[in-house]
């Protein structure tokens, strides 16, 4: 499972580079994502050119390392092919379609998403399907995987991470904002009275219109704990419930800043990370331990 899991990982994160890459026009984005997702699709060479626009080293040595990529799908069996090839064309459309909604918009003008089905689309294109993805390469790599049906797997592993990113756009809003994206729906905003290029001037008008969202995601990260408790694997479960713990104690930090989390970050401190380590390792990821992990968190 670890080996179709780093390949995804790696394959994932070359595509958020090349959509988020400095000083590229929007078209060009679009472009090599473009021809980067036919070739994964069909096993097809691709070469992104020289990474002289990235200035992460770690993104830089992966940009490098790209034109190798069928070397590192050829190590994996035909069925993890499969899955990282549709897992990876979800995410790149996903990306896509961000660089469509928000290729020409600006701090001082910035664009929001036009519904809630739009965002929910989006959930689950860059991170839903990641949950679906983890669900199959478990349940074909791990003897009894889970105690609950694959079919309810991987319905609660698409709520849990469509949770995740909504836990990570609620915290970011600020930042996104200031860089001219607003992934709260436009419909909701004008029904209270608002537009995306003033809601930094007004944070505390915003509240309304996310706490349903914040909610939602509580709702997910509630999934993302009943799919760990289902794992049979300690280890496994673990790993998946560790995100479930960090993003419900986000969510009570965001709800606790109000206003205040447009104009700072909002984070989980570390010395609580590791409080929240420390005490999954002691518990040995009890199912029980955990369920009073989250409880706690949630506040």
């Amino acid at each position: 499972m670890r080996r179709p899991v780093a390949v995804g990982y790696l394959l994932a994160r070359a595509s958020d580079t090349l959509a988020d890459a400095p000083g590229i026009e929007p078209a060009e984005r679009a472009r090599q994502l473009d021809e980067y997702a036919q070739a994964i699709a069909h096993g097809r060479p691709f070469d992104p050119g020289g990474p002289a626009h990235v200035d992460d080293e770690g993104e830089r040595a992966l940009l490098l390392a790209l034109p190798g990529w069928r070397t590192w799908m050829d190590a994996l069996g035909a069925a993890d092919q499969d899955d990282v090839r549709a897992v990876l064309a979800h995410i790149t459309r996903g990306q896509r379609l961000d660089v469509e909604r928000f290729g020409q918009a600006t701090g001082a003008q910035p664009v929001a998403l036009a519904s809630a089905a739009q965002l929910e689309e989006y959930t689950y294109l860059v991170a839903g399907c990641v949950g679906e993805f983890w669900t199959r390469l478990g349940f074909r790599h791990l003897p009894r995987y889970a105690e609950r049906p694959m079919a309810d797997m991987l319905a609660l592993g698409r709520r849990y991470g469509m949770a995740l990113q909504l836990v990570n756009i609620l915290r970011d809003l600020g930042a996104d904002l200031a860089g001219g994206r607003c992934y709260l729906p436009a419909d909701e905003l004008a029904a209270a009275g608002l537009a995306p290029a003033t809601l930094l001037a007004e944070p505390r008008r915003l509240q309304p219109v996310c706490a349903p969202w914040r909610a939602r995601a509580q709702s997910g990260l509630e999934d993302g704990l009943a799919y760990s408790l289902a794992v049979r694997s300690r280890r496994i479960r673990a790993a998946s419930a560790l995100p479930a713990l960090l993003g419900t104690r986000t969510l009570a930090l965001l709800r606790d800043a109000g206003a205040l989390s447009l104009e700072r970050k909002v984070k989980v401190p570390r010395a609580q990370v590791r409080r929240v380590l420390w005490q999954m390792m002691l518990s040995l990821a009890g199912r029980s331990a955990l369920q009073r992990q989250f409880e706690g968190l949630r506040g």
